[in-house]
C-alpha cells in the first residue's frame, strides 16, 4: 500500500481560492443591486418624459394666462394650517358663470416629489370668494395653479389660469396672478 497519508479534500465553500476569486464578484453584485434599488425608489420626478406634449401645454397655458390678464383677474390665497382651511378671494371677479363657476380647482405642485402634489376643490361661498380643505398639511415651498374647472383632465379647456408660489416657512398667504405680466 502507500506510505503517504491520504490528503483530506475540503468542500468547495471552505476552499481559500474559491473565496479569494468570488468574494469581490459577490460584493459587486450586492452593491449593484443596492444602487439600482436606490435609483428606482428615489427617481427624480422633475424630469419630463414627453417633451412635445409639454410644449403644447405651455402654449395652451400662455393663452389662458393672456385671457386672465385681459379679464384683470388676480387672487389672494390664504391657508390656515391649523384647521386645514383654504380661502381664496378673487379681485375683479366677473359675474359670468362660465368664467367663474361654482367650483375651482387648485393644484398644489411639490417642486421635487410628484407624490406629494395636492388637488383642492374650492367651492364658492360668495361672489369672488371660495373655500376648500387641505388634504395634508403642506411644508416648505409649493407651486400653485388655479383652474376654473372641476376636473384636472379638463384644464386644457379652462378659459383662464392663475399661478403663484408659496413658501410655508415664511408665509401662509400668497398672490395668484397670470404668469405673464
Amino acid at each position: 500500500m502507500s506510505d503517504t497519508p491520504e490528503e483530506i479534500v475540503k468542500p468547495w465553500y471552505r476552499q481559500f481560492w474559491f473565496w479569494f476569486v468570488f468574494s469581490p464578484l459577490i460584493y459587486i453584485i450586492i452593491m449593484c443591486s443596492v444602487t439600482v434599488t436606490i435609483a428606482l425608489k428615489g427617481a427624480d420626478d422633475v424630469i419630463i418624459d414627453n417633451y412635445y406634449k409639454e410644449g403644447r401645454m405651455i402654449n395652451q397655458a400662455l393663452e389662458q394666462d393672456k385671457r386672465a390678464q385681459e379679464l384683470g383677474l388676480s387672487g389672494e390665497l390664504r391657508f390656515d394650517r391649523t384647521t386645514g382651511e383654504v380661502l381664496l378671494n378673487i379681485a375683479n371677479a366677473p359675474t359670468d358663470t362660465s368664467l367663474m363657476p361654482g367650483q375651482l380647482l387648485l393644484m398644489m405642485g411639490h417642486p421635487v416629489k410628484a407624490a406629494k402634489d395636492q388637488l383642492i376643490t374650492l367651492t364658492a361661498i360668495a361672489p369672488g370668494r371660495y373655500r376648500g380643505e387641505l388634504l395634508v398639511e403642506p411644508e416648505y415651498s409649493w407651486y400653485l395653479t388655479l383652474y376654473p374647472v372641476k376636473d384636472l383632465a379638463l384644464r386644457k379647456e379652462a378659459p383662464w389660469t392663475l399661478s403663484g408660489e408659496i413658501n410655508f416657512r415664511v408665509a401662509e398667504k400668497t398672490l395668484l396672478a397670470p404668469r405673464i405680466q
